[in-house]
């Protein structure tokens, strides 16, 4: 065996396996020689599957053998074959720390978490300090909803293995689910420090980077991450997504194209044409690629949900309902299990059967706060106060020669659900308006700034003017690329309602549109949709009252220090009940005259990429206001809203 191994240690592959082979033909039976055959095929990437096999056949009773061939049927997608080879490893030696860890592997590929926490565990039972096994275990237990156990087990494999790339990359999902997103994207560089090439570290960055919503090195990323690795399909998938919320409609469909080339039967890929065709309006579409999916995957819980979003549903759809629900009920991991409650609940409030309704939706809720951070209702608090401290009326009027005259620039916004779709789509079925979408633009620059002066302990801003005219010019540029020659553009990124003295002092010809709905109706409505875990304060309702009060304070202070003529307050309910003339007053203040395609805004044929796409398609109806009295058994903490709200803002 000296010359065989010889050529192992050489690297002399070529010449093992003929080695390997010539003495097979005389000692068939010899295990250890098929096991070398078996590296050198595999290390001149042939298929040594048949030679694993043979190892095992001849070496029964090695469980280093089993182990080989469990991970070649791993590879090759045979997850039965892979569980019943790890077994036979088990079964010759229970304390095989390695054959437990990659038997959790092949269970956290199948779903089945729980089963990949036991395995861990005896992993580490057997071994300690075995860092692969903690890094899965951190897997399973993130899953589950087990965010803090799920740090600290990230966290001792680095103990153990600082240089554990996979370690750093496991551990920024976890911070990233728990809303800790500077911290993930720390860990996910740190990972690419250890392995530059480590696609799925450059992938989880650039979803990080398009959570904060900067799309544009989200791309980056997701480009950079298919140069290492062109056959990765999720990162087409998170690519088609990223440009479906930029917009580009175009390249979005072409890139999921390129990803359904490498894999026709990706679930994940055909839901996001879904949504494509969703935001174009095409719902009966959406819903049939929705159905492709579930021709695919019969069990995704994002299809099944999809395809609630995308109209109202009916008792014809008793089907849907009995398929969600079994789905729901199974033990599905927390996210999966949280869209779909999301969406019986959907069901139920559509056919009017609320008890039902709000049951799924707390039930969703509860799922969400597992996923993410709880919300800190006294930093909140804090964070208004030094906005307002920060912004006081001679810092917000002040005429500065580095802000930017452009009287393009239209805002909107408001708390989430207020009507801010609403509104942008009415604007944008004027011929001279451009609706942008959701641009966030102004958050990162704004918070450094508030930092600043918290740091400081200043009574303003500081911005010098060079800065204040770098985000003017930057912001105006940005919407001259999104739309060369529109008089107009409207931004309707909802919670810029906390930035309006920053926009103001830019862009002081800018005109804000701030929205206003029922208090009641505006959390409940948020109460019932799905955000993204660093909206903390969507889950909770008490969380909710708390945020709307402090909403409402901050709205009363812009009304105080802004100049007049700079903000009109659009109340929801009055839009609702006569369009035309809330429409001409917003078209008034933005210095445009009337057109009735305003009035026909919901044949406006635009993309629309929030989770109103649906309702802003349909005409005008009155069934949101006051939909809250369905509800009103379940909504205590929500009560004192309207009892504290004043007559100023008939909210």
């Amino acid at each position: 065996m000296g010359p065989l191994i010889a050529l192992l240690d050489a690297g002399c592959y070529a010449e093992l396996e003929g080695a390997a082979r010539a003495l097979l033909s005389t000692r068939p039976q010899s295990g250890f020689v098929w096991q070398l055959l078996a590296v050198a095929l595999g290390k001149q990437g042939k298929d040594a599957l048949e030679a694993l096999a043979r190892a095992a056949q001849c070496l029964p009773d090695d469980a280093v053998a089993h182990l080989n061939l469990g991970n070649a049927f791993g590879r090759l997608g045979r997850p039965e074959d892979a569980a019943a080879s790890f077994g036979r490893a088990l079964a010759i030696n229970p304390d095989f720390a390695e054959a437990h860890n990659n038997l959790a592997d092949l269970q956290l590929e199948l779903g089945r978490d729980d089963d990949a926490v036991a395995s861990c565990r005896r992993a580490l039972k057997a071994r300690p300090d075995f860092a692969e096994a903690h890094e899965n275990l951190a897997k399973a237990s993130a899953r589950l909803g087990q965010l803090d156990e799920a740090v600290s087990n990230c966290r001792r494999a680095l103990e153990i293995r600082p240089d554990f790339a996979e370690a750093h990359n496991t551990l920024g999902t976890v911070l990233r689910s728990l809303a800790r997103l500077e911290d993930a994207m720390a860990s996910f560089r740190r990972a690419l420090l250890v392995n530059p090439d480590f696609a799925e570290a450059h992938l989880n960055l650039a979803n990080a980077l398009r959570s904060i919503g900067r799309l544009d090195d989200a791309v980056a990323g997701y480009r950079r991450a298919l140069l290492i690795k062109p056959d990765l399909v999720a990162a087409y998938t998170e690519l088609g997504t990223a440009l479906r919320l930029q917009r580009r409609t175009l390249e979005s469909e072409a890139i999921c194209r390129q990803a359904l080339a490498i894999n026709p039967r990706s679930a994940a890929t055909l839901a996001v044409l879904a949504e494509l065709r969703a935001d174009a309006g095409r719902f009966a579409e959406a819903e049939d690629l929705y159905r492709g999916v579930i021709s695919i995957d019969p069990e995704s819980s994002e299809a099944w949900a999809g395809l609630a979003r995308l109209r109202r549903m009916t008792p014809a759809d008793e089907a849907w309902l009995a398929e969600a629900q079994r789905l729901a009920g199974q033990g599905l991991p927390t996210h999966k299990e949280l869209s779909l409650r999301y969406a019986i609940g959907k069901y139920f409030d559509d056919l009017e059967d609320f008890e039902k309704a709000f049951l799924n939706y707390q039930r969703a809720n509860e799922l969400a706060k597992l996923c993410g951070p709880a919300h800190d209702r006294s930093r909140l608090t804090r964070t208004i106060d030094l906005i307002i401290r920060s912004h006081n009326q001679t810092w917000v009027r002040v005429q500065r020669s580095a802000a930017n005259p452009s009287t393009r620039p239209v805002v909107i916004v408001g708390m989430l659900r207020s009507g801010t779709t609403l509104a942008e789509q009415i604007l944008a079925s004027h011929p001279a308006v451009f609706g942008a979408g959701e641009l966030t633009f102004w958050g990162a620059e704004s918070a450094a700034a508030i930092a600043g002066a918290s740091a400081a302990n200043a009574p303003e801003i500081d911005m010098s003017d060079a800065v204040l005219a770098g985000l003017s010019n930057g912001y105006v540029e940005l919407l001259q690329r999104l739309s060369a020659d529109a008089p107009r553009v409207v931004d309707k990124y909802p919670t810029n309602f906390l930035l309006l003295g920053l926009i103001h002092a830019a862009l002081p010809n800018a005109r804000i549109i701030h929205m206003r709905r029922n208090p009641i109706d505006t959390c409940l409505s948020i109460y019932f949709q799905r955000f993204e875990a660093a909206n903390t304060y969507v889950n909770d309702l008490e969380d909710l009252a708390h945020y709307y009060r402090e909403y409402r304070r901050l709205m009363q202070h812009w009304r105080t220090v802004l100049p007049a003529g700079v903000m009109l307050e659009v109340p929801y309910e009055g839009l609702v009940a006569d369009l035309e003339a809330w429409s001409r007053k917003m078209l008034d203040f933005i210095a445009l005259p009337w057109h009735p395609r305003c009035l026909d805004f919901h044949r406006t044929a635009r993309t629309v990429v929030t989770a109103s796409k649906w309702q802003v398609r349909q005409k005008i109806n009155a069934s949101s206001v006051e939909r809250w009295r369905h509800y009103e058994k379940f909504l205590g903490p929500l009560k004192p809203l309207l009892e504290s709200r004043d007559a100023r803002t008939h909210s």
